[in-house]
């Protein structure tokens, strides 16, 4: 374990920076995944980035004051997006819900505006490290993440080491494929993909042809009365007895233990940690506990024994914090592995 250097007033610090559709998350960040200041601000998409960046910006300075420094001591920065990168040219190419980001040179751009060493990665491979780094998986070597929510996102970290291939496609375990006779078609183009049955927009989809079907359900009065169904209200239901709705989270349960084996028999990790919207109130929760139990079972069934019983399963713990630790988290290790640059 790293030494705790939370009282050190010479440690180093960093900011990490997570920009999403909706929001924008910052952190500044100690040496051992501490967060010591941070905050969250609405990205305004539709603004650009010019506007979006200057937010940034002003967020970043009020919350490197309230950490008790400033921005030269800030050792590097963060920054992680979703959608598709350059990791090596350091660009966003085709980012979600970002219009105006297409080819956009983000770090070069961050690097600029902060004066500070720069690094980028995507959202859920830094969200896995800052699991790796400071949470459920800190004590592990190799870690698979999964983040369940309206798709399925996912991290893997060997060695302190984030898997992000070639082409910066590393992790989108997501896209494996499952079925491969008559399998669901999905957004992408493909077909029989692991999001198509387990995601949080695939459930929503699976529990409406259900109930099209004359399935008996409390959630067909909510259907008729035109309200739209979501993961929570299946919750919901499924906590009050309602058959179908466990019925369905259950089987999204099994589709992830097949996903988990396939990686598990790939990766051979030492801890697998499901993260996200979309965990049914996680280890808090009897329904969440159930949830999980569900995908260990289907991996008992299917993975060899050693892996099995060996491999850690479990929820993860930073919750929306991930991934601005995990951005930091990931700076840091750039930063140290470049010689710590001073500029």
């Amino acid at each position: 374990m790293t030494e705790n250097t939370a009282s050190d007033p010479n440690a180093a610090l960093f900011l990490g920076i997570d920009i999403g559709g909706t929001n924008v998350k910052l952190g500044v960040i100690n040496d051992v995944g501490e967060s010591i200041a941070n905050t969250k601000i609405p990205t305004d998409a539709k603004s650009g980035p010019d506007i979006i960046m200057r937010n940034i910006r002003e967020a970043a300075d009020t919350i490197i004051k309230e950490a008790g420094t400033s921005l030269p001591d800030i050792k590097a920065v963060g920054v992680v997006s979703p959608g598709t990168m350059s990791i090596k040219e350091g660009k966003l190419i085709n980012p979600t819900n970002l219009p105006g980001w297409q080819n956009f040179p983000i770090r070069q751009k961050f690097a600029d505006l902060f004066e500070r060493p720069t690094y980028l990665n995507n959202d859920a491979n830094a969200a896995a490290y800052g699991e790796y780094w400071a949470g459920a998986a800190r004590e592990a070597n190799s870690l698979v993440f999964w983040t369940l929510g309206t798709g399925i996102g996912c991290g893997i970290i060997i060695n302190d080491v984030v898997l992000n291939g070639e082409h910066s496609h590393g992790g989108e375990c997501g896209h494996i494929i499952i079925e491969m006779t008559n399998g669901r078609p999905w957004d992408t183009g493909q077909t029989g993909t692991l999001e198509a049955y387990a995601s949080a927009k695939a459930l929503i989809q699976r529990t409406y042809e259900a109930l099209e079907t004359g399935a008996k359900s409390s959630l067909q009065q909510l259907k008729e009365s035109g309200e739209s169904i979501t993961p929570l209200m299946l919750a919901r239901e499924a906590e009050q007895g309602d058959e179908l709705a466990e019925h369905l989270i259950m089987e999204t349960a099994r589709y992830l233990g097949v996903g988990t084996t396939s990686l598990m028999h790939t990766i051979d990790p030492d801890v697998v940690l499901f993260g996200g919207a979309m965990t049914f109130g996680g280890n808090e929760s009897e329904l969440g506990r159930r949830f999980l139990a569900r995908i260990k079972e289907e991996v008992k069934l299917r993975a060899f024994p050693i892996p099995y019983a060996n491999t850690k399963i479990n929820f993860a713990s930073l919750g929306g914090d991930a991934g601005y630790i995990g951005s930091a988290g990931c700076a840091r290790r750039d930063w140290k592995t470049a010689g710590c640059p001073a500029n």
